[in-house]
């Protein structure tokens, strides 16, 4: 049995929520929302970041196929400049929520804020990918699709090895920023480089 939580509230539909690639240089935010049914349980389940590529992978289809209702959206990198990524988060989060087919009766937001678009009550739940089975169903959601997603983003700019390092800062993607420049899905109000250096953004 997993060691995580069922439900924060008893006894009525509660999503789980929680968001993906908050601090990458390159790439969309991802938020999802899972309601998962009462009994629901599995041993391998637990927040997306303690998990290997190859155990989210295999949850994310028991998740899909035997969750209450469930939902993915993103927040892309030029809305993130726009609104910045605090805000950005929020709003990925409120559009999976909005896109789920049931409507929950409470949140459980993986955070200590939120800002609700919505009547839905919330609670926020610091580390709570790792204490509730919905929030690290969410995180597990989240993260997959958004890896997914960089994957084939990797297909068209190869050079910033977005495969393995998923838009996150690593040496190797700041070299290639260096290198080559920005693509279309950098972030334009994050800091591309270690050092402050003139970037053509055009």
């Amino acid at each position: 049995m997993s060691r995580l939580l069922p439900f924060y509230k008893e006894n009525i539909l509660e999503a789980g929520c929680d968001e993906a690639g908050r601090g990458c240089l390159a790439g969309p935010v991802v938020a999802a929302a899972v309601i998962l049914p009462v009994g629901f349980d599995n041993p391998l389940l637990d927040d997306s970041k303690k998990l290997t590529e190859k155990q989210r992978e295999q949850l994310r289809p028991i998740i899909e196929q035997e969750a209450l209702a469930w939902a993915v959206e993103i927040v892309n990198n030029e809305e993130i400049d726009e609104v910045n990524i605090l805000n950005a988060s929020f709003l990925a989060m409120n559009r999976a929520v909005a896109k789920l087919k049931a409507k929950p009766q409470h949140l459980l937001i993986d955070g200590n804020r939120f800002r609700t678009q919505s009547d839905i009550p919330y609670t926020c739940m610091i580390k709570g990918d790792g204490k509730y089975l919905s929030i690290a169903a969410a995180s597990v959601m989240a993260k997959t699709w958004r890896d997914e997603f960089m994957g084939k983003i990797h297909l068209e700019h190869p050079n910033y090895e977005w495969r393995k390092n998923k838009g996150y800062p690593t040496k190797k993607h700041r070299e290639a920023i260096r290198q080559f420049g920005i693509t279309p899905y950098h972030r334009k109000t994050f800091r591309l480089l270690d050092e402050q250096m003139e970037l053509n953004f055009l």
